[in-house]
């Protein structure tokens, strides 16, 4: 089919500007060194990009929030750890104060230490974290959470904490609410707690009792009243008769499932009281010690008795901190974890944009000799034809 002269010059011109940018292109591309360099480039390609960035993005922050956590947690570890040795040294104390020799002087001796370390758990209680947030208000961290008016220390924050969220399908508890820690220790041996009557006259002792039956404990206030040295009566809150028996010191007194031991000589009329648990704080626990130690109206039975309360629930407080510290030491080690799954997906994730979007330079290289050398070849035909015409063939 005959083409006219007009249409082979649009024809060339159309070839020639399409090498040309495409020669534009891929010297773009060399440049830049992406072979993305917008949508239209192709389509497919750039969503995933788009995709994978924003996945990308969003596992970076996943770590920024557990790096910014684990430092939280870290501080609560060592104030945990300094609340625990500030106990153990009430704990000394208490054991020292045990004793029916010291003198009225020396137990108040030992309570001014006490005091001391009630104020030094205060402040652990109180303590911040690097931007000046309270560690154990929960979700009010701008709110100190512990304030002591002589020896009553009362919780200010919340019951609750907050989440931070450390990978897309795991979240992570910011820290622990100060009255889980400090507050709301189970009292006693747990069950129930014992103590000897204001009135009780004799040298007899209780100690803090065991469970011997769960199924058969029913929680009441019980009264052990003795008759005579050797024959006791429990009661109810009630007054309803429980048990009865005869002692000899010392003697378990077992009754609904659980068991306590009484020692020393009672007297007539000396009563023990047995009463379900509850919860003590920790501030309670050495305040309370405090007051005892103070108390020049107790008996040597009441005084023993009270120090052995006091142990018992400062083993309970040391307890609780080294269960909180165990729940602190499982999240630094997910948050851990979390981080090393995270730099592997990111890792991934990072090859297969680079894969999409990024230039490989040996190809496009030798693309770009290959559309020069098009061009050139296309110039150069265009030029040889263009100067044909009919009269170079008239003789």
């Amino acid at each position: 089919m005959p083409i006219s002269t007009l249409g082979f010059q649009e024809n060339a011109s159309q070839q020639m500007q399409a090498l040309e940018t495409a020669i534009s292109q891929t010297q773009t591309e060399l440049s830049t060194g992406l072979q993305l360099q917008n949508a239209a480039d192709n389509p497919a390609a750039m969503a995933q990009v788009t995709q994978l960035n924003a996945q990308i993005s969003a596992s970076q922050q996943y770590q920024t929030n557990g790096s910014s956590l684990s430092s939280n947690l870290q501080i609560e570890e060592q104030s945990l750890s300094d609340a625990t040795s500030t106990m153990q040294s009430a704990r000394d104390l208490a054991v020292e104060a045990n004793n029916a020799s010291l003198t009225a002087t020396q137990r108040q001796d030992i309570s001014t230490q006490l005091q001391q370390l009630l104020q030094q758990m205060v402040s652990t209680a109180n303590s911040t974290d690097s931007n000046g947030n309270y560690l154990f208000s929960g979700e009010t961290p701008t709110t100190q959470p512990f304030s002591q008016s002589g020896s009553q220390v009362t919780y200010n924050g919340s019951a609750s904490v907050s989440q931070v969220q450390i990978s897309s399908n795991q979240l992570i508890s910011s820290g622990d609410a100060g009255a889980n820690v400090f507050m709301n220790i189970p009292g006693g041996n747990g069950t129930f707690t014992t103590a000897v009557g204001a009135n009780n006259s004799g040298g007899a002792t209780i100690d803090s009792g065991t469970v011997v039956n769960s199924s058969q404990w029913v929680p009441d206030t019980y009264t052990i009243t003795f008759t005579d040295p050797t024959d006791y009566t429990v009661t109810n809150s009630e007054g309803a008769t429980v048990s009865s028996g005869t002692y000899s010191s010392p003697g378990a007194i077992t009754f609904n499932g659980i068991s306590t031991t009484v020692s020393g000589t009672p007297a007539a009329g000396d009563t023990f009281t047995v009463a379900p648990a509850g919860t003590v704080s920790a501030f309670a626990t050495i305040s309370n010690l405090i007051a005892t130690l103070n108390n020049p109206a107790l008996s040597s039975a009441q005084i023993s008795t009270q120090v052995g309360t006091a142990l018992e629930q400062m083993d309970a407080a040391v307890s609780n901190f080294s269960n909180v510290s165990a729940s602190v030491g499982a999240r630094l080690n997910a948050i851990t974890a979390a981080n090393t799954t995270a730099t592997a997906s990111q890792t991934a994730m990072t090859a297969s944009v680079s894969s999409l979007q990024n230039v490989d330079y040996a190809a496009a290289t030798t693309q770009l000799s290959t559309q020069e050398l098009a061009l050139q070849a296309a110039q150069e035909s265009y030029a040889s034809i263009a100067k044909m015409s009919l009269f170079n063939y008239l003789q």
